[in-house]
């Protein structure tokens, strides 16, 4: 039986934050912009401490045993109460067994905080242990301001909430490590909106739950992404919320009817597709990726949300009880933590 949604108290300034690198390690023009990051969040008031598995030009930081025992002692610390990545990577699933699920099931719950590969590691944590995780900016995007309509991940993160939130219409990227370490706004190179699939008005609530397609759907059909059972033993409707990071819309496709055959949107209200810069396939579209595998479930669908790898980043809660509004001008989501 899954747990009860718990939610790690309000982060406040002079709390410790933790960072260590649970898939990609910080190398050579990146550790600018992390020392960079790991100042920002020291000049508001943070206690940062930095962990043994954060540096490192491999495909992860460290031997997966050695990143998992970093990531369980700094959530199963009580005197760290935020853990945040540096950035995603490619291959977190090597560590989520080795993680001390039995430790962390008698720790009080600690902030969880990234996007892409960490999603491998946000998804177990709620769904196995209860505790509510933030999808939201990894430390290297930390910084950048924040769009009119959107919030921080700190502010998720440090308020009682409810959170309210809406399109910000806004599209952006990165500006480049190498061009500028020390970059605060992000570079806008367009206008999106979200809309509803079909069209029509749209007035859902459920919990919270979802992220990277490219990794989740390595964990349907496994103890550690058991999403149909922890909706089932909550009771209530769920909001998936999915985002492609690079894959062509064939693997996409792929991916999200596995996710549909291990039972993730039985329960959902509605799914969340985040912009996507991933390419289309010659004979499919992003699009229609999604419709092939999640158009026969008769649930909503509401594209081009800010929920991934297409900046800015609009934080999003799993386990969070959310209402999602889209009514003509009114395109708005609130997540309370109840």
């Amino acid at each position: 039986m899954a747990p009860p949604i718990r939610f790690p108290r309000s982060l406040r300034p002079g709390d410790r934050i933790a960072v260590t690198a649970p898939s990609a390690g910080v190398t050579g023009a990146s550790a600018a912009r992390i020392d960079f990051c790991l100042d920002w969040l020291r000049g508001r008031g943070y206690d940062v401490v930095v962990g043994e598995c954060l540096y490192g030009d491999g495909l992860t930081s460290a031997p997966a045993e050695e990143r998992a025992a970093e990531l369980t002692r700094m959530l199963a610390d009580p005197d760290i109460h935020c853990v945040v990545p540096p950035w995603g990577g490619e291959t977190a699933i090597d560590m989520v067994d080795l993680l001390d699920w039995d430790a962390l099931a008698e720790a009080e719950p600690t902030w969880l905080v990234g996007y892409s590969d960490l999603s491998t590691l946000l998804v177990p944590v709620t769904t196995r242990l209860g505790w509510a995780t933030l999808h939201g900016d990894n430390l290297a995007d930390t910084p950048y301001a924040v769009p009119d309509g959107l919030l921080h991940w700190l502010d998720l993160a440090g308020e009682p909430g409810p959170f309210v939130q809406r399109d910000a219409g806004l599209v952006a990227t990165w500006v480049r490590f190498e061009e500028d370490a020390r970059a605060t706004e992000w570079t806008h190179v367009g206008q999106g909106r979200w809309e509803v699939e079909g069209g029509g008005r749209l007035d859902v609530t459920g919990r919270l739950v979802g992220g990277c397609a490219e990794t989740i759907a390595n964990l349907a059909g496994t103890p550690y992404g058991d999403v149909r059972a922890w909706a089932d033993d909550l009771d209530e409707p769920t909001i998936v919320y999915v985002e492609a990071c690079e894959e062509h819309a064939i693997n996409i496709c792929r991916y999200l009817h596995s996710l549909r055959l291990a039972g993730w949107f039985d329960r959902a209200a509605a799914v969340l597709v985040g912009r996507t810069n991933a390419p289309d396939h010659e004979d499919l579209t992003q699009r229609e990726a999604v419709l092939d595998a999640l158009g026969r479930l008769d649930v909503p669908i509401v594209w081009d949300l800010e929920i991934g790898h297409v900046p800015p980043h609009l934080p999003l809660i799993n386990g969070a009880l959310a209402r999602v509004v889209v009514d003509g001008d009114t395109r708005e989501i609130t997540q309370s933590i109840a």
